[in-house]
């Protein structure tokens, strides 16, 4: 009886090892672990110099890391690593845009562009103010009655224009002889016409460049006073000044 028992224990644990091995065997491998991630994506752009001139060029250099496309922004696409010459107009920004599995990066860089300076004024600006000049320092130079030549009272203001025009030789004018009401039309156009000669005579006396002046008589036909008296008719005997465009 003993014996018997002891075949059976036996027995059982032999099944029971056995079935734990075949329960073993069936067991699922564990998973693989997962691949890693890609590695990231890197950029860079410089530019050299950073700073310019309108019209001169500056060279801008990039590197990436990773990437499968890379592109700058005004140039379009580029290498993965290298640099290229520009010639901005106005201060540019410019973007570099990489990407590859890693993901997608920028990177920037400035150009600043100096601007030329302004251009001098309009030479029309020079040529007013010349014009207001002569209006304010050209003194009109007056005749006694019936007289083509300067007085000795006229003497300084002939001197203070010949002074004038010396000083401005750019300058070109006509000198107008201009008499009174009295006296023919003929007549009076004859003696203007003297008295521009003789005021033009005096300037270049005192160094006035002949070639920067011309004479015109208007005689009585252009008076500067209408009246019908002694002061009204000396206002008109004169040698008169105009400032030539």
């Amino acid at each position: 009886m003993k014996l018997t028992v002891k075949w059976f224990s036996l027995v059982f644990a032999l099944s029971a090892i056995m079935f734990l091995s075949a329960c073993h065997k069936k067991t699922a491998p564990p998973p693989p672990p997962p691949p890693p991630p890609p590695a990231s994506t890197t950029a860079s752009l410089t530019a050299n110099p950073e700073t310019v001139d309108r019209g001169q060029s500056t060279t801008l250099t990039w590197q990436t890391t990773n990437a499968t496309d890379v592109s700058i922004s005004g140039i379009g696409a580029v290498r993965t690593n290298g640099s290229q010459q520009v010639t901005p107009n106005d201060s540019t920004t410019y973007t570099l845009t990489a990407k590859g599995p890693g993901g997608t990066q920028q990177a920037t860089a400035r150009v600043t562009v100096n601007m030329p300076a302004a251009p001098p004024p309009p030479t029309t600006q020079s040529s007013a103010t010349e014009e207001e000049l002569f209006s304010q320092n050209m003194k009109d130079i007056y005749f006694g009655y019936d007289k083509s030549d300067i007085s000795p009272d006229q003497q300084s203001a002939i001197q203070g224009d010949a002074e004038f025009l010396k000083q401005h030789p750019n300058i070109h004018f006509t000198i107008e002889g201009h008499c009174d009401e009295r006296g023919s039309t003929e007549y009076n156009l004859a003696l203007g016409d003297s008295r521009a000669s003789a005021v033009k005579g005096a300037l270049v006396s005192a160094g006035v460049n002949a070639s920067s002046m011309k004479t015109v008589s208007y005689g009585k036909e252009k008076p500067f006073c209408t009246e019908s008296t002694e002061q009204c008719w000396q206002q008109n005997r004169r040698g008169h000044f105009v400032y030539a465009q």
